[in-house]
């Protein structure tokens, strides 16, 4: 497993007023990547991924989650690199590993890409779109739209046994996590912000229940942390704890497809969904972060974050420059 060097982290706000200053030029980023980098070759390619997305959502408001999750999948494995996207050839691919069964947003991702290439053939990347669509499911969700550097080249490679290993198993307690994080030069901020992008979606009953509320470390037993009212709500609709089962649960109940606080709210109730929603209260610093964000009157704190931490996870592994291709279509290798 590649490893990450030493990121260079650019402020967020800096790019922001640096783009806003009405300079036209790219403003640099990190390791070949640029806020603005599409301003000359397809100036129109950020609102158009915007307006698909707009159609996408209306559509279907869980395909704004979805694609939010898609591109935790395609950055945590080989980076963000679009290799999600590749239907297997001689080997299986990640969209073929345990990790991807639930995961949706691939026809998204070509709809999307097909609008591009109308407006700017070969031009924009399958792994930019995918950062940009999940910044605009975010927005759509009343979250941020911060800027995003773009720049990435896609991937040549895709691999199962890379989705395997390289991505945190929903049942992962707080030092796997870590060490998950860590190994992509992540920390434990990042860990916790990006967490809070489980305040909209769906999890399948079998992604958890076992974990949860059937087999807690494998003792037969419900999760003695899990809140003890909110265990029962959870049984109703994940009644068998089978790993197979496909119902569908909202992770943030309150409010599943709007972009705020609740998430940590729900979390330091002792009410977060997965294990490794739970786990961030066993850690000093992730537990003070939860605590201050489920007490807190104003989303700005959270919003800065989560752009920040959106965007060192953007940086994760890229290929850019001579590296890498870009595809027409974004499921298929570049003979």
């Amino acid at each position: 497993m590649a490893l990450l060097g030493v990121v260079v982290r650019a402020l967020i706000v800096a790019a922001a007023a640096a783009v806003a200053s009405g300079s036209g030029l790219p403003v640099p980023g990190y390791d070949g990547l640029a806020v603005g980098f599409y301003r000359k070759t397809c100036p129109q390619a950020e609102e158009l991924v915007l307006a698909e997305m707009r159609e996408i959502v209306a559509e279907d408001r869980t395909l704004g989650p979805a694609l939010l999750r898609f591109m935790l999948h395609d950055c945590f494995v080989r980076g963000c690199d679009a290799s999600i996207m590749l239907i297997s050839r001689n080997q299986t691919g990640e969209r073929d590993a345990v990790p991807s069964y639930s995961l949706r947003g691939y026809e998204q991702i070509e709809r999307i890409k097909s609008r591009l290439e109308e407006a700017c053939p070969m031009t924009v990347s399958c792994a930019d779109i995918i950062v940009m669509a999940a910044r605009d499911a975010v927005y759509l969700s009343k979250g941020p739209r911060y800027p995003v550097e773009t720049g990435r080249r896609d991937g040549k490679v895709s691999c199962d046994m890379d989705a395997n290993n390289d991505l945190p198993p929903p049942g992962s307690n707080i030092v796997d996590l870590k060490i998950y994080f860590s190994v992509k030069n992540l920390g434990w901020k990042d860990l916790v912000v990006l967490s809070g992008s489980h305040t909209i979606g769906r999890a399948q009953c079998g992604s958890f229940a076992g974990d949860r509320l059937y087999n807690y470390s494998g003792q037969g037993k419900q999760d003695p942390s899990l809140n003890a009212t909110y265990a029962p709500e959870l049984r109703k609709a994940c009644v068998a704890g089978d790993p197979k089962d496909e119902t569908f649960v909202e992770m943030d109940p309150g409010s599943p497809y709007t972009f705020d606080l609740s998430y940590y709210r729900e979390v330091y109730s002792n009410k977060g969904l997965f294990v490794s929603d739970q786990a961030l209260l066993a850690d000093k610093w992730t537990r003070d972060y939860v605590a201050r964000m489920a007490s807190a009157y104003s989303t700005d704190e959270y919003f800065r974050d989560y752009a920040e931490a959106m965007t060192n996870m953007g940086r994760l592994e890229v290929l850019t420059g001579d590296n890498g291709e870009i595809r027409k279509v974004c499921s298929a290798y570049v003979d």
